[in-house]
């Protein structure tokens, strides 16, 4: 199959962008032809090193740029001989919307960030997927058909992007927790920092590691420097290679108000952690409905600081977690996630033919 994957950029940093990307290649390692049609990024050295072709197809929101856009993926479409289109954000799907229609060929959608507002033009595919149920769900309470609908829960293990990584954990202080992603206020980090200022003043040896960046980096250093704890608070930047961060601590937080199918849950059970993240949208799916990692509600400083400080209490307790992290952890390969997305396919191919 001839499978045209369409995102708005491939630029590090985006999560759905790592998400597509291992997709794109899990599915040429299966032997079919990809491609990738983006305004371009960090990863098309990487694609193309896994025999991904990337295409330029700019998607700037401006008229001129649209309609540029526009012309530019018909001509992809047409030039490549794609038999499927992949959209996963929305400018994307409303591009690739009349071209499909036109060229008679499906159009397949992943809801990454149902959160938007916009998502809901998602609903323009032969086929919608949904990175987890609670996102399905989601989309149908917001209109999309439920006989359009489809759940692939997210998951990256395996994934061309960690082939050759350092995988020796980095050297941490002790009980140490982490957090890793974007520095953004639907994590929910202000909430972690309120907690671990609690956690800190009965255990002081306890450090709390924050790897990655984003628009409120600089308001989240400064909630800190006003906290007791600022001192054991250390914000690590972004790391292209957050694995030996996650191996060399103990417990990962994950703090979210909304969080679709976060893939970094993926890569922290993966390393050993113990889990505490919150109850919300595809998270409890990712942690086996919390047979895997400990569920909290969102929002709850104090219940987030009672949690972690049960766990660095007891050496038994927080042992057991890291091994429930490893519960079912085939479940979240890419290749998983590659063969139930090629159903899809098939089910949009089939759904067009009897149209």
């Amino acid at each position: 199959m001839r499978i045209l994957h369409l995102l708005n950029h491939t630029r590090r940093m985006n999560g759905h962008v790592h998400a597509a990307v291992d997709l794109a290649c899990a599915q040429a390692a299966l032997g079919h032809d990809v491609a990738v049609a983006s305004g371009g990024g960090d990863f098309d050295r990487f694609l193309a090193a896994h025999a991904v072709e990337t295409k330029i197809v700019n998607h700037e929101r401006k008229p001129g740029a649209l309609i540029g856009g526009l012309l530019a993926l018909h001509r992809v479409v047409r030039g490549w001989r794609a038999d499927l289109v992949h959209a996963h954000m929305m400018t994307s799907a409303v591009l690739a919307w009349p071209i499909c229609k036109m060229s008679g060929i499906p159009l397949v959608t992943t809801v990454h960030n149902e959160f938007e507002k916009s998502s809901i033009l998602m609903g323009l595919g032969t086929r919608v997927i949904a990175v987890s149920a609670a996102v399905g769900q989601s989309m149908e309470r917001r209109g999309v058909s439920r006989s359009k609908l489809d759940v692939v829960l997210n998951g990256t293990i395996g994934a061309a992007r960690f082939e050759g990584i350092d995988r020796k954990p980095h050297r941490l202080d002790c009980p140490a927790i982490i957090f890793v992603g974007g520095l953004h206020p639907r994590k929910g980090l202000p909430d972690l920092f309120t907690a671990f200022d609690a956690v800190h003043k009965r255990y002081p040896q306890a450090r709390l590691y924050i790897v990655g960046d984003g628009p409120f980096r600089d308001t989240y250093v400064d909630l800190v420097n006003d906290l007791q704890c600022r001192t054991a608070v250390s914000f690590m930047g972004v790391h292209d290679n957050p694995f030996p961060f996650l191996k060399g601590a103990d417990i990962f937080v994950l703090p979210s108000h909304a969080d679709p199918a976060p893939l970094v849950l993926s890569e922290a059970r993966e390393a050993g952690c113990a889990v505490v993240a919150t109850n919300v949208d595809g998270i409890p799916e990712l942690l086996e409905n919390g047979k895997a990692g400990i569920l909290i509600p969102p929002r709850d400083p104090i219940r987030l600081s009672e949690t972690l400080c049960s766990l660095i209490e007891s050496p038994e307790s927080l042992q057991e977690w890291k091994s429930k992290s490893q519960l079912n952890l085939e479940h979240l390969r890419i290749e998983r996630v590659a063969r139930e997305t090629l159903e899809v396919y098939a089910a949009a191919r089939s759904r067009l033919a009897k149209t």
